[in-house]
């Protein structure tokens, strides 16, 4: 089986597509902003520059930060620079929007027929290509490879889940990954597994996320609002499908037992002592995870209607659960909670990234599925950043212990700043390699 076999599948599938971001629109209209992007066609052009067109592929919000660091670094590298910034989702294209200087572009992702690439390449005619993290499609890497395109993959991660999966297409992957010019590890392991596939691995720099600093006005705000609050906070960060349900369910089940014990016949204010805020990965699942809170008996405060900050006081009637609905301000929420549990690692997802939370000194829980962020899991626990329980129930029970003391919690953010600190430098070797490949 070849490669012509997957783009004509690929050309094929070109319908679906269009059906899928016509239904993805309809709860983010962001889907249905510059379709025809997604199948090279453009109507907006580089500005002039002395300096050269980089390409930063940035699929969704997790890589974008990611860029983010990578692109100021280049820009005082590369004096003149032209950014041409592309994603793949609604959330990543909205984050981006912040990188961008007058002269660079902004678009999506080609999507990977051999025509929609070409088109990309001859329209805007990069220098070079950097995909974030594992965003290696087999056309973008082999017409960026025939028009000698240096095609690169930095902060690169491969976990032992996507190596089997990728393996069992190892007649497709393997010649993408041969064709890159390089590729920029953040571990080891993922040096390993990656070279195992035919990546030429250049070198293991750590993980960019590391060099992000927080927005240092929204993480004084939510310790502000902290201070103001008189209970501790815990939040549900990057909750995914599943694991709200079963929060709830373990909340209700605790708020009715916390009755039981008082003699009282409804769940009552008084019985949440601490205060809940979920915090969902993706936007379009706010309204059905507000519903969630509301069907399980809870009140729900949503940050889209604060005005000064979440309500003062112990709330009234049913115990109120907050509702992070708003994008770009993790590190207000990770400044007004005293823990976060991570979402996406209580599910067998893999876990969203913990990195931010240890730089805005909120300590995280994890459970047990952290394969996506395998080894700075496992370097954040032997720092006394973050602490793996076994399931969501022993993570509910942790973190009200844990917020139960202010001095252990005291400790506890310090060593999640410290460890957050200690593994900062790969933003300054990509961007040294990044600048000597051009240099070539």
């Amino acid at each position: 089986m070849t490669r012509w076999l997957y783009s004509f599948v690929m050309w094929l599938a070109q319908p679906l597509l269009r059906r899928k971001l016509a239904r993805r629109g309809l709860q983010e209209a962001g889907y249905l902003q510059a379709v025809p992007e997604r199948f090279g066609h453009y109507t907006h052009r580089m500005g002039a520059s002395a300096g050269p067109t980089a390409w930063v592929h940035a699929v969704s919000l997790g890589e974008t930060r990611a860029a983010a660091v990578l692109v100021a670094q280049l820009r005082e590298r590369l004096p003149g620079m032209r950014l041409l910034l592309t994603h793949g989702t609604a959330t990543g294209r909205a984050m981006g929007m912040s990188l961008l200087q007058p002269g660079d572009v902004q678009t999506w992702q080609p999507w990977d027929t051999p025509g929609a690439v070409k088109r990309f390449l001859t329209h805007f005619q990069p220098a070079m290509g950097i995909l974030m993290e594992t965003e290696l499609w087999p056309n973008l890497a082999a017409v960026c490879h025939q028009r000698q395109v240096p095609l690169v993959l930095a902060n690169a991660r491969l976990s032992e889940k996507s190596l089997a999966s990728t393996q069992r297409l190892a007649w497709l992957a393997r010649p993408a990954y041969r064709s890159l010019a390089a590729v920029w590890a953040q571990t080891d392991d993922d040096a390993r597994r990656l070279s195992s596939l035919g990546a030429p691995v250049q070198g293991v720099f750590g993980n960019l996320k590391f060099d992000a600093t927080p927005d240092a006005a929204q993480l004084a705000r939510g310790r502000a609002w902290r201070q103001a609050l008189g209970r501790p906070v815990v939040v549900f960060a990057s909750s995914r499908e599943g694991e709200e349900e079963a929060l709830l369910r373990i909340l209700r089940h605790k708020s009715r037992q916390a009755c039981e014990i008082k003699g009282l016949g409804a769940p009552d204010s008084g019985v949440i002592e601490v205060q809940w805020l979920l915090m969902p990965r993706h936007p379009q699942r706010f309204a059905a995870v507000a519903a969630l809170v509301g069907a399980h008996g809870f009140g729900v405060s949503r940050r889209s209607q604060w005005e000064d900050g979440p309500p003062a006081g112990a709330p009234s009637g049913a115990p109120v659960i907050w509702l992070g609905d708003s994008l770009g301000e993790m590190a207000l929420y990770y400044g007004l909670a005293d823990a976060a549990l991570l979402g996406g690692s209580f599910e067998p997802l893999g876990g969203q990234n913990l990195i931010e939370a240890a730089a805005c000194g909120c300590p995280v829980l994890m459970g047990p599925h952290t394969f996506n962020f395998a080894e700075a899991a496992e370097l954040a626990q032997a720092a006394g950043a973050a602490l793996q329980v076994p399931n969501l129930d022993q993570a509910v029970v942790t973190a009200q212990t844990w917020v139960s003391d202010p001095v252990a919690q005291a400790h506890r953010a310090a060593a999640s700043t410290a460890f957050s600190s200690a593994n900062r430098g790969a933003v300054a070797k990509t961007a040294a390699a990044v600048v000597a490949l051009l240099g070539q």
